[in-house]
């Protein structure tokens, strides 16, 4: 079938998840922090994807916001500068005004201009997404914004993919889901999607079962990709 819609995972793949260390970073006064941000913003989305992993195998679904915040606790811990509220509260700030890919505004106005359906697809809590796609300026090329709190679980769940068929109403392969996370480009495509990694580290593809459709270093490609 040919591709209607293209949908988004939001963190990682639209947004730099890892902006809100570095601008931290560059703040007067934290020259501690400065020499450690780095580490701390992979250990930060490590435990921020681990928990979410474990919450939806256990059933102890809660939402995004808290995974953030709990994922964010470990890391300052783990780096020994838990008892800084302070920063503790500005990297919590700069999350909810992550800035997107330099790619991203250019990328979603093709997709716009050629007729396909543009959405999010993501973890996030809405409030959190909704203060994200604000701050990067790009919701004038998104026909919505798809939140797992719909259904109360965290991906690779089958019942988050069913968010978009559901909402655009159209088949599994008419959709061409777009992330830069392994395992949720798997998982998609397990659902039937077809999809694309975005592989800006140039990582190797995980040991599961499915495997990406098309693997790129960013987004520029996507409105093409999805044309053929």
């Amino acid at each position: 079938m040919t591709i209607t819609t293209c949908i988004f995972d939001a963190y990682g793949t639209l947004f730099d998840v890892a902006a809100a260390a570095r601008e931290a970073a560059a703040d007067p006064g934290r020259a501690d922090f400065a020499r450690h941000w780095p580490q701390i913003a992979e250990l930060w989305r490590q435990k921020q994807l681990q928990y979410t992993w474990l919450r939806a195998i256990t059933g102890a679904h809660t939402d995004f916001w808290q995974v953030t915040r709990d994922g964010l606790d470990w890391a300052l811990e783990a780096r020994g500068l838990d008892g800084d509220a302070a920063l503790r509260e500005r990297l919590l700030q700069l999350y909810w005004e992550l800035s997107a890919y330099p790619e991203v505004p250019q990328m979603l106005a093709a997709l716009k201009q050629r007729g396909f359906n543009t959405a999010i697809l993501s973890n996030g809590s809405p409030d959190m997404l909704m203060g994200a796609v604000a701050s990067a300026g790009i919701a004038p090329w998104l026909d919505d914004v798809l939140s797992v709190e719909d259904v109360g679980v965290f991906k690779p769940a089958d019942a988050v993919y069913a968010l978009v068929t559901e909402r655009f109403s159209c088949a599994r392969d008419q959709v061409l889901f777009v992330s830069s996370n392994g395992w949720d480009a798997a998982g998609a495509s397990g659902f039937g999607f077809v999809t694309a990694w975005v592989n800006r580290a140039g990582e190797p593809v995980d040991r599961l079962p499915w495997k990406p459709a098309h693997v790129l270093s960013d987004l520029t490609a996507i409105p093409d990709l999805a044309g053929v």
